[in-house]
């Protein structure tokens, strides 16, 4: 099998190819010959030495995948060699092989492609939980979606619309009127303008009812001051402390840090505001939780209620090439590594 290995925290070019022997399932498990791999914000975090919750390098990072079953493990009933799947990884989905219990695996319907299939399991997860499973969002009620062409925006874009909700959302200018014809109500221009006074400008001071914000440092703070009485802000990730270079810098990282929020127990009750932080990477012992609700995600992608978003493939040995795209903020939606 082919990996890509994190031999050292540093730009994209560190990143390399390394071949190892297939591994064998294990009771409970399937091996899947992936065709399509997830790539992920939080694994150029980990590239660069910044995400804490990464294996000790050197590690093969990765959360998702798709392919077909090519062998099983004693015990398994549910799934057959050949059969199409979805595969939830705790780290080494940057793999053309990949051996998983079952529980974290989930049937890919023929109307789905393996690549639309390994784009939904981690960014829709993460909005459907932020957006469906704590915040409830109802008809006639307004989100503001942070990084709103990226993948986790997207999702929440379609999954809001699908709600019957207003939908703010920040983006570079360039990705404006792509996220216009797909629903969003109103585009804010992270770059030149000020998001909070746009918000609150366009809801003549009222605020929104929801914010889901993976920037952090400064962001946090104008998103909490974005919400309404009753608004909740969902806090799901920090591309702030990255920079622009794609290295670790300790300079701007303190001075990110410096700005993040301090919530206080009762500033938020005088508020009536709340403030969650969500990390799906936490959730893996929610087997049954987690699968339940990628089933629900599938279902609403095979009948075309969700749609993932596919802005580009890059062969499993162009990697480096495709975090560096991601890390320019050059996509509009999903990146995915392709094997075949």
């Amino acid at each position: 099998m082919r990996q890509i290995w994190i031999p050292k925290p540093g730009p994209p070019n560190i990143l390399e190819v390394r071949s190892a022997p297939d591994p064998t399932p294990s009771a409970g498990q399937v091996r899947v010959r992936t065709e399509a791999i997830g790539i992920n914000f939080a694994e150029l975090m980990a590239r660069m030495g910044l995400y804490e919750d990464a294996p000790k390098m050197p590690c093969v990072v990765g959360y998702e995948a798709s392919g077909t079953v090519d062998a099983v493990g004693d015990g398994v009933t549910d799934y057959a060699i050949g059969d199409r799947v979805i595969v939830l990884t705790q780290f080494g989905g940057y793999s053309d092989v990949i051996c998983q219990k079952t529980e974290l695996v989930v049937p890919l319907p023929d109307e789905l492609s393996f690549q639309q299939g390994a784009a939904l399991p981690v960014q829709y997860l993460t909005a459907w939980i932020m957006l469906k499973r704590l915040a409830n969002v109802q008809p006639g009620q307004s989100v503001l979606v942070h990084s709103a062409g990226g993948g986790v925006g997207l999702a929440a874009l379609q999954i809001c619309r699908d709600a019957g909700a207003t939908v703010y959302g920040t983006a570079s200018p360039g990705k404006h009127k792509r996220l216009l014809e797909m629903g969003l109500d109103h585009a804010i221009d992270y770059r030149n303008d000020d998001f909070e006074e746009v918000v609150m400008r366009l809801t003549h001071a009222r605020g929104v009812d929801v914010v889901i914000d993976a920037v952090g440092g400064e962001s946090f703070k104008k998103s909490y001051r974005c919400l309404s009485t009753l608004g909740r802000l969902y806090c799901f990730g920090g591309s702030a402390f990255t920079g622009s270079r794609g290295v670790r810098s300790v300079p701007h990282l303190i001075r990110t840090l410096m700005k993040m929020p301090k919530y206080k127990p009762f500033d938020l009750m005088s508020d009536n505001r709340g403030v969650m932080g969500i990390n799906l990477g936490h959730m893996w012992h929610l087997e049954a939780e987690l699968r339940a609700m990628l089933v629900a995600i599938v279902e609403q992608a095979r009948v075309g209620v969700l749609r993932p978003v596919i802005d580009a493939t890059f062969p499993l040995e162009r990697c480096a090439e495709a975090h560096a795209y991601i890390q320019d903020r050059k996509n509009f939606g999903k990146v995915l590594l392709t094997t075949a």
